[in-house]
């Protein structure tokens, strides 16, 4: 049985990387055959189910998708990271709600405030992590993020959420 002590330490650890910008560090919390979704809201204000089909607003298929991203950021070939976005993450509500021998099941709560622009943002969802078992800790194997923000006003990237 996986203690609930060891979850929160992950998910704490994983955004903390984002917030100090140490992407490097961030990426070795995926696994390499990751799946990284943030779904699209369609017209009827219902999520997308399927991201080769439907609309996405963060969709990579597996790490590589994840390390690209962050190559771009760590050598500003992204408008979206220049100036760069100084964030605090902020993650409560953490529920275990399934686990085998190999993997945990988590949903937690999420509020970012991210700084840009002489603007401070806000951003605020709930995720869905499957996390794959290792010695002694975990590897992301699945990540949904539901984001519940109405207007969003420029392009969210990975260190939002």
């Amino acid at each position: 049985m996986t203690n609930y002590q060891d979850v929160l330490r992950f998910l704490y650890q994983e955004v903390r990387q984002l917030d100090d910008k140490n992407w490097d560090e961030w990426l070795k919390f995926y696994d390499d055959d990751c799946v990284y979704w943030m779904p699209g809201w369609d017209d009827e204000d219902e999520l997308t189910k399927d991201p080769q089909t439907e609309i996405s607003l963060i969709y990579y298929p597996n790490k590589g998708g994840l390390e690209d991203r962050v190559f771009r950021i760590k050598t500003d070939r992204s408008s979206a990271s220049m100036p760069e976005t100084r964030t605090c993450h902020y993650i409560n509500n953490v529920e275990i709600l399934e686990e085998t021998e190999t993997q945990v099941k988590v949903r937690f709560n999420w509020h970012t405030l991210s700084f840009r622009y002489q603007n401070t943002d806000t951003y605020f969802g709930f995720s869905f992590y499957t996390l794959n078992k290792t010695d002694g800790s975990f590897l992301i194997s699945n990540k949904k993020v539901i984001i519940k923000n109405d207007y969003i006003r420029q392009i969210l990237d990975i260190y939002h959420i």
